[in-house]
């Protein structure tokens, strides 16, 4: 095991440690918005759904998404496609 910081530490790849479970928390709760939003998106506005993926995007990330890829997204789900969010119960490193 290799110890990253305080709270975060690698072993056979996948992080571990309390800062690693807060991530995966976060990407689980991003896939149920997106979830929600899909099932929601015919009878949301254009705008009401283009915050609500904004909103799941900036959650995983924790930064400000790019708007092309809100865009993207947005348009995606408005056509139909439907977006996975896989979360899984390991969070892999590189």
């Amino acid at each position: 095991m290799t110890s990253i910081e305080p709270g975060l530490s690698i072993r056979n790849g996948f992080a571990e440690g309390p800062l690693a479970d807060v991530a995966l928390s976060r990407a689980a709760r991003a896939g149920q918005i997106l979830d929600d939003l899909q099932e929601q998106a015919s009878t949301m506005t254009d705008g009401h759904l283009h915050d609500g993926v904004y909103r799941a995007l900036r959650r995983f990330t924790q930064e400000q998404p790019l708007t092309c890829q809100v865009d993207r997204i947005t348009a995606l789900i408005r056509s139909g496609v439907r977006i996975g969010w896989p979360a899984c119960d390991r969070l892999p490193c590189a």
